[in-house]
């Protein structure tokens, strides 16, 4: 099959698309899935990038993408919930990585039938990052009538925290921040009254446009939440980050790595740095990371199709033009210039 993928660590420039071996059962529980598009994740670029080499090695070559939608094509002898020919989507795990390839395979329970009111491009581009959201705003618990703070509402996690904040977990108002362009951009993308108030970052510091402790939940997605303490609301104030950095153990542990004695305390000792800073302030603080779950994903379903949430495409492009896969990549990759998701089309 055709499938993305490295060898050696490199920037999106260096990807190559070749041969490799079509993934097989080999469990009864495994699906095997006939990828029709799959979407580019920060962390595909960044890992392939060699983010991660210090704590982990990988094994060459290294296929990449975690997001795809396709059709199932076969099942494990023990496989329950899907049949061949069910359309689905999913967030691999990293033993079975590779989405940015003709077939996928992955545990059944990681998987969910896609949404039946968007397009197999707009299902790709929503497992990881609307997983993070949804399981960092699951953390929160009741968030009706709260106040939410989503730095960068037109991220991909962030445009999906906004829309499951207001639109499921009934948060009474909801603040993001963004560039001069993009202000008209949020109520078309991310729909009419989902954030109440949008802070241009370029020209004000949310710190003096949001009242110091009227936040009940913070997701954090720039790597601001030290800064951002004196807005939470002390006591009951929540923040989770996805964009500090882990505890060593909870990296450990979540990615299933061995990681070096020196460099697991290193982060062991700053995230108990930010967690004694954020007690000085009253307020609970965690990094997460997101787990595959197909039963999330099920969830998610039923929000897009009830009009809840809206998947967002910024660009697609074909796999078979090589250049042009690298370009999406690299607009991930540096961060710089793109709303919505990348996605790579594989019919």
């Amino acid at each position: 099959m055709q499938s993305y993928y490295i060898n050696n660590y490199t920037p999106p420039q260096g990807y190559e698309l070749g041969e490799l071996p079509r993934p097989e059962i080999e469990n009864v529980m495994e699906v095997l899935i006939k990828v029709h598009a799959a979407s580019v994740n920060p962390i595909d670029v960044k890992m392939a990038g060699g983010a991660t080499k210090m704590m982990t090695s990988f094994e060459f070559p290294y296929k990449l993408g975690y997001d795809c939608a396709g059709t199932v094509t076969e099942v494990g002898s023990g496989v329950t919930r899907f049949k061949v020919g069910d359309e689905v989507y999913v967030r691999l795990p990293e033993s079975t990585r590779g989405s940015w390839s003709e077939y996928a395979k992955a545990p059944e329970e990681v998987i969910s039938l896609r949404p039946k009111n968007v397009t197999f491009d707009e299902a790709a581009s929503l497992p990881l990052t609307a997983l993070t959201a949804y399981q960092s705003l699951k953390r929160a618990g009741d968030l009706s009538g709260k106040t939410v703070f989503v730095p960068a509402g037109l991220s991909g996690t962030g445009a999906y925290c906004c829309q499951l904040a207001k639109n499921v977990f009934k948060a009474g108002k909801v603040i993001t921040t963004v560039s001069t362009g993009k202000i008209p951009k949020v109520p078309e993308l991310l729909g009419e009254g989902v954030v109440d108030q949008i802070i241009d970052y370029t020209k004000s510091d949310p710190k003096t446009e949001i009242p110091a402790g009227s936040v009940d939940f913070m997701f954090d997605t720039v790597g601001i939440a030290m800064s951002c303490l004196s807005l939470m609301r002390p006591k009951t104030g929540h923040l989770v980050s996805i964009s500090t950095t882990p505890s060593g153990d909870h990296l450990a542990e979540a990615a299933n790595i061995q990681m070096g004695f020196p460099f697991r305390h290193i982060l062991n000792f700053l995230d108990s740095v930010r967690v004694w800073r954020s007690n000085r302030w009253n307020v609970k603080y965690e990094y997460i990371f997101m787990h595959p779950d197909g039963k999330d994903l099920e969830e998610l379903k039923e929000h897009v199709e009830n009009l809840k949430l809206r998947p967002i495409v910024g660009n697609k492009v074909h796999y078979k033009d090589v250049k042009a896969v690298k370009e999406a990549c690299d607009v991930v990759y540096k961060a710089k210039g793109g709303i919505g998701k990348q996605v790579i089309s594989f019919e």
